[in-house]
């Protein structure tokens, strides 16, 4: 049993060579100024935010506001190109009436939420378990030198970002990775990662399978089900004998 466990280890080590990482949201623990980030910065919603702020504040009771810290943090990042600078923590301290410490502990908490400017699209690479035996290590290499930059840098360009995440709930479809919070994108290699670069930019990208298939479905397509599976006796009404 140890030496199939030992040759186990051995052949997918070349596959999981990723670095070690920290979570991106909690890099610095604390707040450190910049000059695009810092107590004298400004930000404000557009008009259009502030009515969907008040559609969701609807959703809590008056004096319960700050429960609203985390759909404001996430709007305010959509907003602001993937980031959350120290100003929009502010305002929505404002917004919510309340303690700007309570948005802080929020924002440094959830690594959804990103406390450093990012390029337009923020890539993020699952490397658990199914994806990196089914190559991600390689794709980050790839996604590295096509962006020319290390993890958490910004291309020159300012489009790209690169992180490596846990895993993002499609193991059937690995490897695969999450743009801007918004869009999966499954069954990467490497002939189809660079092209999916360019439909990031160009606006052609689809997100989903990028090898074609529908869903989740195998190579053989259907072959487990062959018809309408029957329902089970105890939901066919029509089937139960009454005795």
């Amino acid at each position: 049993g140890l030496q199939m466990l030992c040759r186990f280890v051995n052949r997918i080590q070349p596959l999981c060579r990723f670095r070690s990482r920290v979570s991106f949201s909690s890099l610095i623990s604390q707040h450190q100024d910049t000059d695009d980030n810092n107590p004298e910065t400004t930000f404000d919603f557009t008009d259009e935010n502030y009515e969907e702020i008040e559609k969701i504040l609807t959703k809590y009771p008056s004096n319960y506001k700050q429960s609203a810290v985390i759909p404001l943090l996430a709007m305010a990042q959509r907003q602001n190109r993937n980031w959350v600078p120290l100003a929009a923590m502010n305002r929505i301290a404002e917004v919510l009436e309340c303690n700007p410490m309570r948005v802080y502990e929020v924002a440094t908490f959830y690594t959804m939420f990103n406390r450093k400017k990012l390029g337009k699209f923020h890539l993020q690479l699952c490397t658990t378990t199914p994806c990196a035996l089914c190559g991600s290590a390689q794709i980050a290499d790839i996604i590295r030198s096509y962006i020319g930059v290390e993890d958490g840098g910004i291309s020159k360009d300012g489009n790209f970002t690169m992180t490596e995440v846990e895993c993002l709930a499609a193991c059937v479809n690995a490897p695969m990775m999450q743009v801007n919070n918004e869009h999966f994108y499954e069954d990467l290699n490497e002939d189809n990662i660079i092209p999916l670069l360019e439909g990031l930019v160009n606006g052609t990208a689809k997100p989903g399978p990028q090898t074609g298939r529908h869903t989740c479905v195998g190579p053989l397509e259907q072959t487990n089900l062959l018809r309408q599976p029957p329902v089970p006796e105890f939901r066919d009404l029509k089937a139960i004998k009454i005795v």
